[in-house]
């Protein structure tokens, strides 16, 4: 029994080391062109902002639609820290992630006193203003034409590729914790049953505001990765729509399954790619695929279930020593 969580851990160590280094070995190798890079690059940002919302929606159980204002905020705060203040850029992102937390602390306390189709309200309400807000700034944001913002992820796909990779697989990794911890089970308890957790002595409030403010903590990330790489930012990433198209993800992959969502960010991420050849005939074929997977598969790709790596790799090393017991056989 000892062994057991150091075995977890080296497999689970070996496949963040695996989902880091082989995208980038082939990027270098010309297997994968630098356009494809990118794309992949901006799959990895659009899963962070799903596991931001699935901490909400899927783990919290309430329903946010104010996810892409807090992608803005992280955006915005690691251009000002970095051209504004001057700052280095690693310490203006993490500066900005830390302004999105204090942004998703102060919000959560009057938000998450409602519940249901009224949190949703509000939090698509707050969206919206962060972006009138941020349209109006002109002289920190420029207004509704945007700002330029020059970096090393943004003049470098396959640089960027690795970054935004090897920060998702630390998000996963410390998400994943945290939900095996008494925390994070605390939180799931409240959402499968408020009244039952609160007989326990679980403070429902408290542990819903933990979860609202993770969920902005991830969000600063994946906005501090998105201005990094996107190279420009405008006002228009607060909008309602993409805060629509990160609540996609998380229901296509499974509300509750992280690893759901990630998987579910990278296809719809390239798919719309894709079918750009298609033109405007692809806003056609986009939601019928949607549609599709969702008379099929309501509860996503994964339900509320996770991959489990560990599980892989057993079923992968059975095989393999069923394999060579067979082959010992035939030859006796």
């Amino acid at each position: 029994m000892n062994g057991f969580p150091l075995r977890t851990t080296a497999i689970l160590t070996t496949v963040g080391i695996l989902a880091v280094c082989v995208p980038f070995g082939l990027t270098g190798a010309g297997l994968i062109g630098l356009y494809t890079a990118r794309i992949i690059a901006l799959g990895g940002i659009n899963a962070i902002m799903a596991m931001s919302v699935n901490m909400i929606v899927g783990i919290t159980g309430q329903l946010s639609l104010g996810q892409a204002g807090f992608l803005a905020i992280g955006a915005y705060s690691c251009i000002f820290f970095n051209l504004d203040l001057g700052l280095p850029l690693p310490l203006a992102a993490i500066l900005g992630v830390l302004l999105t937390t204090l942004a998703g602390f102060l919000i959560g306390f009057p938000v998450l006193k409602l519940s249901g189709d009224y949190l949703a309200i509000v939090t698509l309400g707050f969206g919206e203003i962060i972006r009138v807000v941020f349209i109006n700034i002109k002289a920190l944001t420029g207004g509704p034409n945007g700002r330029q913002f020059t970096t090393i992820l943004a003049m470098n796909n396959r640089f960027a590729l690795l970054v935004v990779t090897t920060v998702l697989v630390f998000v996963v990794a410390l998400l994943q914790n945290f939900l095996r911890s008494s925390y994070g089970r605390a939180i799931m308890a409240c959402r499968e049953d408020e009244i039952a957790a609160n007989s326990c002595g679980i403070n429902i409030f408290r542990y819903k505001m933990a979860g609202f403010v993770i969920a902005a903590f991830i969000a600063g990330i994946g906005g501090s990765l998105f201005a990094m790489v996107n190279g420009f930012v405008k006002p228009d990433i607060a909008q309602f729509l993409r805060s629509i198209d990160f609540l996609i993800y998380v229901v296509l992959g499974g509300m509750g399954s992280m690893t759901g969502s990630i998987i579910a960010a990278y296809v719809l991420t390239y798919l719309q790619e894709f079918l750009r050849f298609l033109q405007d005939y692809r806003l056609l074929i986009y939601p019928l695929i949607l549609i599709f997977i969702m008379l099929f598969r309501p509860k996503g790709l994964l339900g509320m279930k996770e991959l489990s790596f560990v599980r892989l790799w057993d079923r992968i090393m059975l095989f393999v020593s069923a394999r060579k017991t067979k082959t010992a056989g035939d030859r006796k």
